[in-house]
């Protein structure tokens, strides 16, 4: 029990139970090891009719990969982890999207970063009253990765764009709102919930007979009242666009997004913009490989793992980002963020 991941066999559904909750579950690379051997196994498996994830601890699914082995591999210039780290993280999304079976995700808490990970690209993706979904990573220097070069352009209108830069948090009617959610289920149903998971039939549609029985209405998304400011300002064809059409909005939920905007990366909003624009037409394993290559020379920069420090590691909240200002941005430098690996890039085993 004291596993950083739990397998189990409950009934015809093959159960995984992210335990690490002292650390908000928070993915490590033994874990994406052996949740991608179980999976497999679990996909030859006849009698294996629907596989479930959750967390345990009651704060977080899964808040995102452990940033903190990443941070001390980035100072020690450690690169073979960072390598390693994220190759097997990104074939283990690609798996789950491409799984065969029903893969279904109790998002209860948090979901960040690498916990969007593990169960947007599944089939089915349960929240509650507690669920809570982001992609933070431009405040910490990043980009949003685990597919999200895939998945956030393919979200209604702008939405995709406005959650990558801005790393906004949403709740579940929101997460329901911009496709992160398939189904909604009370808090206070989540033990009926496992036991009916429990007592599949294996039947065609079992489980979203199951899961309609038991899903319940959230009541109405807070961001369907700004979808049109979204739309207009994010649709903008550069990022100075954004910027100035944010600007030009004059409404509080347009100052609010200038501000969250303002505490960003520059380097890592222009990235950003320019991965989601292009992840449009982008195939699930292009959008990866992409991910990949952005990945191994982000962690040889500054902006990643400082931001780490002041978020993470220190909580200062005060990262010094090098450049610290958009229009100091060399678009030679993303240029060369973008252009292939040397070394080969990322491949995926079947």
């Amino acid at each position: 029990m004291n596993a950083p991941v739990l397998f189990a066999e409950r009934g015809l559904a093959r159960w995984i139970t992210l335990n690490r909750p002292e650390a908000l579950n928070a993915l490590t690379h033994d874990m994406a090891l052996d949740m991608d051997s179980r999976l497999r196994i679990w996909s030859r498996d006849a009698c294996v009719a629907a596989v479930v994830i959750e967390g345990t601890g009651g704060r977080a699914f899964c808040a995102g990969g452990d940033i903190r082995v990443l941070y001390d591999a980035m100072r020690r210039r450690y690169l073979d982890l960072t390598r390693i780290y994220y190759r097997d993280e990104y074939r283990l999304n690609r798996l789950i999207a491409r799984y065969p079976k029903p893969y279904i995700a109790l998002v209860d808490g948090m979901a960040m970063g690498g916990g969007v990970g593990v169960s947007i690209h599944g089939s089915h993706r349960i929240v509650t009253q507690g669920t809570l979904f982001a992609m933070p990573e431009t405040g910490i220097g990043l980009f949003p990765d685990v597919g999200a070069t895939y998945f956030l352009p393919r979200m209604p209108g702008a939405l995709g764009l406005y959650i990558g830069l801005t790393g906004v948090r949403l709740r579940a009617a929101d997460a329901l709102y911009v496709g992160f959610g398939t189904h909604c289920v009370a808090r206070d149903r989540w033990d009926e919930l496992r036991t009916a998971l429990t007592r599949l039939d294996g039947l065609p549609g079992s489980v979203d007979r199951t899961l309609a029985r038991l899903a319940a209405d959230p009541g109405p998304a807070p961001l369907a009242a700004h979808r049109d400011a979204i739309d207009r300002c994010f649709g903008a064809a550069t990022l100075d666009g954004v910027f100035e059409a944010l600007a030009r909005e004059g409404s509080d939920f347009a100052r609010t997004t200038l501000s969250l905007l303002g505490a960003k990366s520059p380097t890592s909003l222009t990235v950003t913009f320019r991965q989601l624009r292009a992840g449009a037409t982008l195939s699930l394993e292009d959008a990866i490989r992409l991910e990949y290559r952005l990945t191994q020379r982000f962690v040889l920069g500054w902006d990643f793992p400082e931001g780490v420090r002041a978020t993470i590691i220190d909580k200062d909240g005060r990262p010094a980002w090098r450049p610290a200002k958009r229009e100091e941005v060399d678009p030679k430098t993303i240029d060369a963020l973008f252009a292939p690996l040397e070394g080969g890039e990322l491949g995926f085993t079947d």
